[in-house]
């Protein structure tokens, strides 16, 4: 089913999801927007500050919002936040923006999260996980009733997540990944998509295909030696359309800089070039 802007679409009885009107090349259909809960609602990711859009989240809920949370602070996901608080005065939760260039600054929660911290209200409880590798501020949110995971852009639908150093870290994003694994998630509530309902094997092949990726990267060192970033993401990238390339060397690099982390790889004199170490020239990362 197509994601239609402001038609708000019920998931399952404690979850209604509302999509911003913000689509794009990296916002898919556009921004969810998730509501949970009747009696005191949760709004988990109030999108972009469009004035259309915080005027269909207050039309949706079905009872007062009380809490307004973020699992980010991308321009996508957070700024809706001080439009929605001043309209309810719902109490905020989320992680102070982190630092890098492409952030929310305006956020500032009333709580900041805490891994394996709990939301919790008379109908639900909605528990936070610690998954930085997007950006380094990123959680996810468990509502352990029902086992649904409101994944930010940790995981979207129908796509890979793009990492960009420094904010975005390859090797936290794949423990983050493998996290999700210790926790009963049943289904996957992106926040770019519809619903993924095998959700170990979706965390699965996400780690698969990373660790896939990373080994193209090693290859494509072996066959170019040194290399820049512009003729190793033809190698690395060869299966992908040759206008994403851009956009994949900024995963690329997060690769790069993981192998260069575990003492694989090694930038050239240059900076701009990277190579591949023999096994034990840099000792153990």
């Amino acid at each position: 089913m197509a994601l239609v802007p402001g038609q708000p679409e019920r998931l399952s009885p404690l979850v209604t999801r509302l999509v911003a009107p913000n689509p794009g090349p990296m916002t898919g259909p556009g921004t969810n927007s998730y509501l949970l809960g009747r009696e005191a609602v949760v709004v988990v990711d109030p999108g972009p500050a469009l004035p259309a859009h915080v005027d269909a989240i207050l039309a949706a809920a079905e009872g007062p919002i009380r809490y307004i949370v973020c699992t980010h602070t991308h321009p996508d996901h957070s700024p809706a936040w001080q439009a929605l608080a001043e309209a309810t005065g719902a109490e905020v939760h989320g992680a102070l923006p982190c630092g890098d260039d492409h952030q929310d600054e305006s956020f500032r929660p009333d709580v900041e999260l805490a891994h394996e911290q709990r939301l919790v209200t008379g109908e639900l409880s909605l528990l936070a996980l610690h998954t930085p590798g997007h950006v380094s501020n990123h959680f996810c949110l468990l509502l352990e009733e029902e086992g649904m995971l409101f994944a930010g852009d940790h995981i979207m639908q129908g796509s890979t997540v793009v990492i960009i150093p420094p904010g975005g870290d390859m090797a936290a994003y794949i423990r983050s990944l493998k996290l999700l694994l210790d926790y009963p998630v049943q289904v996957i509530a992106p926040g770019h998509g519809t619903l993924i309902e095998d959700s170990r094997r979706e965390v699965d092949r996400l780690v698969r295909h990373r660790l896939l990726r990373e080994a193209k990267v090693v290859g494509g060192l072996e066959r170019l030696g040194e290399a820049d970033p512009d003729a190793l993401v033809k190698v690395v990238y060869d299966d992908v359309d040759p206008a994403l390339h851009r956009w994949a060397k900024l995963s690329m690099a997060a690769h790069l800089i993981k192998l260069e982390q575990e003492g694989r790889a090694a930038r050239a004199d240059d900076a701009e070039r990277w190579r591949l170490l023999p096994a034990g020239e840099a000792g153990q990362p």
